[in-house]
């Protein structure tokens, strides 16, 4: 069986079935053992899908970069729940704006591993577009007075 040279292992049924993974392998679940449905996941989760769209869609991340932007939606959503403690006490403590900052900096460093800049989806432009689209003939329909010769 030949396989194309951007296919993972993780990828090929024969390697990993889907059924046989688990769930957080198959995306239907954040983090095990945790109702998916809170407001904390799904925040995390609407983060996790920007940074993959960022980078150009599950089909152009590597495993490694989704790793990384799945630790980074997991601090800025913890970060953004600090912000959220600090509006209302309309301060912080030190030590709250120690974790804070050292939160701030992993996220900048986990995002600079996996580029900062969005990367554009390739999209065909709408002349290539309609060009790839299968070519019909118009049809012509006998009308029921007319009787073909």
């Amino acid at each position: 069986m030949q396989k194309s040279a951007d296919c993972r292992p993780c990828d090929t049924p024969e390697v990993a079935p889907r059924k046989g993974r688990s769930r957080v392998s198959n995306g239907n679940v954040l983090i095990a053992g945790v109702d998916q449905r809170s407001p904390w996941v799904r925040r995390c989760k609407d983060i996790l899908r920007e940074h993959v769209a960022d980078l150009g869609g599950v089909d152009n991340c590597s495993a490694a970069e989704r790793s990384i932007i799945r630790r980074a939606a997991v601090l800025t959503t913890e970060l953004e729940q600090l912000e959220t403690q600090f509006a209302l006490a309309g301060q912080a403590d030190a030590g709250q704006l120690e974790v804070y900052q050292r939160c701030a900096n992993s996220l900048r460093r986990l995002l600079e591993a996996v580029g900062l800049q969005r990367r554009a989806k390739e999209v065909p432009s709408l002349s290539e577009y309609l060009r790839s689209l299968p070519k019909h003939e118009p049809q012509v329909e006998a009308r029921a007075d007319e009787v073909a010769p």
